[in-house]
């Protein structure tokens, strides 16, 4: 990375820190930090629920997958798009005619005090893992891009770049100060930044590595399948599992939940929803592409660095530092989402109980620390990432086997009243217990060499969608039918939605003009960073000046939105 590189990192930083900062006043009670006090637009939660599921694991991931094995990556992708429609039209709305404040009360309306002691100490810890994975992938890009001199402070002797601990520490002390500071809207707010700086990016990076493949430089073989939606591993069916998967975790991992939740009504949730599913349908084709174009052109590189590795080839100085703020947005994004639902969780559903009385601002303070002591947690788990298989192993055996198992009963329980708590632990048990039977049984005398251990080796992926979205729905199933009628519990959910009354806005809150300044602000100095760039390069000169003329008239469409709302709210 060149010095303007890191100017330009470290500017994006700050950036993301001023943006905590200057939400941090909107967050007067908890409702406000937890959940935007029910008044987010309906895009910006469903540009903050796609930020959710992407991070720098995206890249190194779903990147290194897209490089080794070609368009399978981007078809699997694509199934989350699926799954986000089907959501949007049958889930989302539901959320919102709750009336609650965070996924946790529904849990406690639904299900009773003891499930959600389930989901919040083990969604916690699987989530706390996933998001240090993220932090990990995005320290391992930028270390890459950083050799350092021999001697100094900050340096890895064992690489001779910087040192993965520091990077960490840094990237998620930044993380963690905003979502701190700034709650819910400062998440909501921070996404819609990240969103823009990682589509825009991406986008920058597909026609310069276009061009370098066709400047006469020779072509690299590729696998058979290389460009085919499906593999041995990833087949069809794998793809069906894929979008059931991702069904229940857009639909009631409570981070996406509390998307659905923070809009002031049921057509916005729906909304929300249907924006995350169509993005989802296009988006992995575009930002899954550089690793696909740069396997034609360096075949030999670490798949897991692929996706900078291209960036680093053709990006002129300084978008490459652009390009690390676009994939420290992603990582930032599923962080602090999780930080903060986890937060509101511990501070409504354990402080307040054990100090009803406490006020608003001790409810504030409390959430915050919450959300402190969560992200030291991620940090910690991040540096130890190495020692636990590395990050494809995990967040595919997260995904796949264990998700399914909490989040099938959610969805179950928010539409249908004929499972009761008993269910929920049954689905969680018998589901985890095969789990692991699957994944350590492999090891075991008497089961490695049978019939099915052998199946199971040979298709560790749809395995891990059997059992985590195939045997919940069958236990689900079964429960349902033998129920004798609606468990106790879902009277007082039929009761919330039957008092559903969507978020009383003002004309000053139905026209906030703070999320649509958000984005001119960021679409300006993005525009205006970009032009700055031309002085720094001798070649690529006009990609930038196109780049950032496109940015400052995209910027200039936002603020006249803003003008056009400042006016609403002060017709005089």
């Amino acid at each position: 990375m060149a010095p303007i590189d890191f100017v330009v990192l470290a500017a994006y930083l700050i950036g993301t820190l001023l943006i905590g900062l200057r939400y941090a006043g909107r967050n007067r009670r908890s409702r406000d930090m937890f959940a935007a006090g029910g008044r987010s637009p309906w895009w910006v939660s469903g540009l903050s629920g796609f930020m959710t599921l992407k991070s720098a694991g995206t890249f190194v991931v779903w990147g290194g997958l897209a490089y080794r094995e070609g368009v399978v990556a981007i078809a699997i992708n694509t199934c989350i798009g699926i799954a986000g429609l089907l959501v949007g039209s049958l889930v989302a709305g539901r959320w919102r005619r709750t009336g609650v404040t965070t996924p946790a009360e529904f849990v406690q309306l639904r299900f009773g005090p003891q499930a959600v002691q389930l989901y919040t100490w083990a969604m916690m810890g699987m989530r706390i893992v996933s998001t240090g994975v993220a932090l990990y992938a995005l320290s391992v890009m930028l270390v890459a891009l950083v050799p350092l001199e021999p001697g100094h402070l900050l340096r890895d002797d064992a690489t001779g770049h910087l040192s993965l601990a520091v990077a960490i520490g840094v990237f998620g002390a930044v993380v963690v100060a905003y979502t701190v500071t700034g709650g819910l809207w400062a998440v909501l707010m921070t996404d819609v930044l990240q969103f823009i700086v990682l589509q825009l990016a991406v986008l920058f990076v597909i026609p310069l590595l276009w061009w370098q493949l066709h400047s006469g430089a020779p072509l690299a073989p590729v696998p058979e399948t290389f460009f085919q939606p499906f593999s041995s591993q990833y087949t069809l069916w794998f793809m069906a599992g894929w979008v059931a998967v991702h069904f229940f975790l857009v639909g009631a991992e409570w981070a996406f939940a509390q998307r659905y939740i923070c809009v002031p009504t049921e057509r916005d949730a729906r909304w929300s929803a249907w924006l995350f599913g169509a993005l989802y349908l296009i988006s992995p084709t575009l930002w899954l592409t550089p690793p696909i174009l740069y396997r034609l052109l360096q075949p030999a590189a670490d798949p897991e660095q692929a996706y900078i590795l291209a960036s680093q080839l053709v990006l002129p100085a300084g978008m490459l530092g652009l390009m690390m703020a676009a994939m420290f947005s992603a990582t930032a994004s599923a962080i602090s989402g999780q930080i903060n639902v986890f937060a509101g969780v511990l501070t409504e559903q354990f402080y307040r109980r054990l100090r009803p009385d406490a006020s608003e601002r001790r409810l504030v303070a409390a959430g915050r620390l919450f959300a402190l002591l969560i992200g030291a947690a991620l940090i910690a788990v991040a540096w130890c990432v190495p020692r636990m298989g590395g990050a494809e192993t995990i967040v595919l055996t997260l995904t796949g086997m264990l998700l399914g198992p909490l989040m099938a009963p959610t969805i179950w329980g928010l539409l249908s009243g004929r499972i009761g708590t008993r269910t929920v632990f049954a689905t969680a048990g018998i589901s985890f217990s095969i789990g692991a039977l699957v994944r350590l049984g492999m090891d075991l005398g008497w089961f490695a060499d049978s019939a099915p251990a052998r199946w199971i080796q040979a298709n560790p992926r749809l395995t891990d969608v059997l059992v985590g979205a195939v045997l919940p729905v069958l236990i689900l199933s079964i429960s349902h039918v033998i129920a004798k009628g609606p468990a106790p519990q879902w009277q007082r959910v039929r009761a919330r939605i039957d008092a559903y009354a969507p978020t009383p806005m003002t004309t000053v809150d139905a026209n906030d003009h703070a999320p649509a300044r958000t984005v001119a602000i960021s679409l300006t100095v993005t525009g205006v960073l970009t032009l700055a760039l031309i002085a720094f390069n001798d070649s690529g000169r006009t990609a930038l000046l196109v780049f950032g003329a496109i940015l400052l008239l995209i910027a200039a469409v936002a603020w006249r939105r803003v003008v056009r709302q400042l006016r609403a709210q002060h017709p005089g």
